[in-house]
């Protein structure tokens, strides 16, 4: 069993939680859970799924909550309610899903609105987090796997099961976080937690960067070789989307940057879209005054010296190809560095990452520099998990684990911001 952690009153004070409610056996974990965060002053609304009623009663969660549980999309007691999904959806700060069974990962995942609780998940404008809880086998299912892989790409928090004793009598992963460390993760998302170790993500206040412009890059750039040809990479940006929500979700004002990308822009950002490193040259230098650059984009290194007008045809030789460097854009932004903004880049490798990374720090002139692994499971491009290694200029290094990249963008800044006391 998971160690409990001391409740510190009215942490949560003024927070509003959606807590929707599944039917999994480990519901009746919701009734501490609900206890919990009404003791750390948070107001909580409680949606339960029809089957979720099997485990644990609506009478049992209203009562401890002091509101009426929503079971049905359409309740008969209430004028307006039919829209109630969507009020809800903007009145939170955060949705947990405690238990989410298979069965409601499925339906999230693909996008179904057949309860209260998954109608609301998708009106949601606050960040949802989902805790998985089902038997061993059922979890590590490839099914379930890539459900879970969908949910992080659509922007879903996970909060990852525990390896113990289960329902069926079997061990392994699967069963529901105690109800303490889900409320030590929503203390944790929320901005109110204290460092509690290395992977802890440090107590800002509530708003760290109000009134702070930060300009986030993202995605990849395109080098034209012909009208249809380009030199490009696998980014998609998603892990400079996650920094410009979490930016937001700490008061910045934002301007995002953007190469190619199908990602929709975060609300509260001001987008601007680029194709080539050239263009995003020109671009992040308009806003080059931000008082917070982070540099997450994979900005080509090359681009083809000379550009074909017309699509070069195969004639059965071969091609040569001369390339040229792209102006560095983190090079130039270092360069013309004023006191107090703050520098962030990032450095994908495959080997040396480290070197490499303390490397390009110094170089160019950064604060901060993220460095992963473009050849470890579940980091670099493509997947919606991340791991990074912080490195400062003062050579301070932090190691992040592999989380989702909604996840890691927000316990980076915070990790940043307060070490830099922005």
């Amino acid at each position: 069993m998971a160690t409990p952690v001391i409740v510190r009153e009215k942490r949560l004070q003024g927070r509003k939680i959606l807590l929707g409610v599944t039917g999994g056996i480990a519901a009746y974990k919701a009734a501490l859970l609900v206890r919990l965060l009404k003791r750390s002053g948070a107001e909580v609304q409680v949606l339960m799924t029809e089957d979720a009623q099997r485990f644990i009663t609506p009478l049992t969660l209203g009562t401890l909550s002091e509101r009426e549980v929503l079971t049905d999309i359409f309740p008969e007691n209430e004028q307006g309610s039919w829209t109630k999904h969507i009020t809800l959806g903007r009145w939170a700060d955060l949705f947990v899903i405690a238990p989410a069974t298979a069965q409601t990962i499925a339906r999230l995942a693909h996008g179904f609105s057949d309860s209260m609780l998954t109608v609301t998940a998708l009106a949601a404008r606050c960040p949802v987090l989902v805790c998985p809880a089902m038997d061993h086998d059922m979890f590590i299912h490839p099914a379930v796997q890539r459900n879970l892989g969908l949910l992080e790409e659509l922007g879903y928090q996970l909060m990852q099961p525990e390896h113990g004793e289960l329902a069926s009598g079997l061990t392994g992963e699967g069963r529901m976080p105690e109800p303490e460390q889900i409320l030590a993760r929503i203390d944790q998302d929320l901005g109110t937690s204290e460092n509690t170790g290395n992977d802890a993500a440090p107590t800002p206040s509530s708003k760290p960067l109000s009134g702070k412009h930060v300009l986030v890059t993202a995605g990849p750039t395109r080098e034209p070789l012909d009208p249809v040809r380009i030199f490009t990479n696998p980014s998609t940006g998603t892990m400079g989307f996650a920094l410009a929500r979490a930016a937001v979700r700490l008061g910045a004002d934002v301007t995002l940057v953007s190469g190619p990308s199908m990602l929709e822009t975060p609300e509260g950002v001001s987008r601007v879209d680029v194709q080539t490193a050239a263009q995003m040259h020109a671009a992040v230098h308009e806003h080059a005054d931000a008082d917070v650059v982070i540099m997450a984009a994979a900005v080509a290194d090359y681009t083809p010296s000379k550009k074909s007008e017309s699509k070069l045809k195969k004639n059965g030789d071969r091609l040569t190809l001369e390339l040229e460097p792209t102006v560095d854009i983190l090079a130039s932004l270092g360069k013309q560095k004023r006191d107090g903004q703050l520098l962030i880049g990032f450095a994908l490798e495959t080997d040396n990452g480290a070197a490499s990374a303390r490397s390009k720090l110094q170089r160019k002139r950064l604060d901060w520099i993220a460095l992963n692994h473009a050849n470890e499971p579940g980091a670099g491009f493509g997947p919606g998990t991340n791991r990074i290694t912080l490195i400062s200029k003062d050579g301070d290094e932090i190691s992040l684990p592999t989380q989702s990249k909604e996840a890691l963008a927000l316990t980076m800044l915070q990790h940043i911001f307060v070490a830099s006391e922005v």
